[in-house]
């Protein structure tokens, strides 16, 4: 029941970001049928965009996301200490190989992550964790990645580090992901919400890192798209499998 109710409350804020397309069939039922979902999808209920982030962290989360402003010491402050981290990192990262050892750009993210925790938490206005969820429970998976606040206000800002290879800024593939979950949120504060993207040079093993964008994600607009989907664990089971075989000459015993 307390995940129906979600989805419904979330259905609003997709519903009401679209109010510029044609109305959109959506059919909700007390337990939702295979039939009834199928008929939303197919009437165009699976796909809603322009959703504002900040209003679906508001209505999955109960908490603000707040802008980011300049001119104001706090938020200056945040905004320097990022700057001064980062020039650390991508200094120390292209004079060494700290990320070479990796075979995919994707698994040099938690080199940032570790790298923002220690250099943002070694400025004495801030503070820079792990987020946990409301059960304070650690949980690296997920958005965001990082908290940072600021010791004497207590003010906060998310902070979500992403690879970014030089020319594909204007890229229309997918690489950011949001799932609302009640349970394991990492969101319990009015924020600031801000990602960072680091442009490397896409060569694979020896990357150099070229420069990077602090975004406020406080206009950001986001895409939902459903989706039927199964893992391989679903579809290889014995019940599901007619038959198989082994290739000619391949010894499974030598495997």
């Amino acid at each position: 029941m307390e995940r129906r109710v979600v989805i419904i409350s979330l259905l609003g804020v997709f519903l009401g970001a679209c109010d510029r397309a044609e109305p959109v069939q959506v059919v909700i039922e007390k337990e939702p049928s295979v039939d009834g979902l199928v008929e939303t999808v197919m009437n165009g209920g699976g796909t809603f965009q322009d959703v504002p982030f900040a209003s679906l962290i508001e209505s999955s989360t109960g908490n603000r996301v707040l802008p980011l402003n300049p001119q104001d010491p706090v938020d200056a402050q945040i905004l320097q200490g990022i700057e001064d981290a980062m020039n650390v990192i991508l200094k120390e990262f292209n004079e060494s190989d700290i990320t070479h050892q990796e075979s995919r750009i994707n698994e040099v993210s938690a080199h940032f992550e570790e790298a923002l925790l220690r250099e943002v938490g070694r400025i004495p206005e801030l503070e820079c964790v792990l987020p946990r969820t409301a059960e304070g429970k650690l949980q690296r998976a997920g958005y965001p990645d990082l908290l940072i606040r600021h010791v004497e206000s207590g003010r906060v800002a998310y902070l979500d580090p992403k690879l970014v290879e030089e020319g594909s800024l204007k890229s229309s593939l997918r690489t950011f992901y949001f799932t609302p979950r009640r349970e394991t949120s990492k969101v319990l504060h009015d924020a600031h919400h801000l990602l960072i993207g680091i442009e490397h040079d896409g060569n694979t093993g020896e990357w150099q890192y070229l420069r990077w964008h602090l975004v406020d994600l406080t206009h950001f607009e986001v895409t939902l798209k459903a989706e039927f989907q199964a893992s391989n664990r679903d579809l290889y089971t014995p019940e599901l499998i007619l038959k198989s075989a082994v290739a000619p000459g391949f010894d499974e015993g030598k495997e």
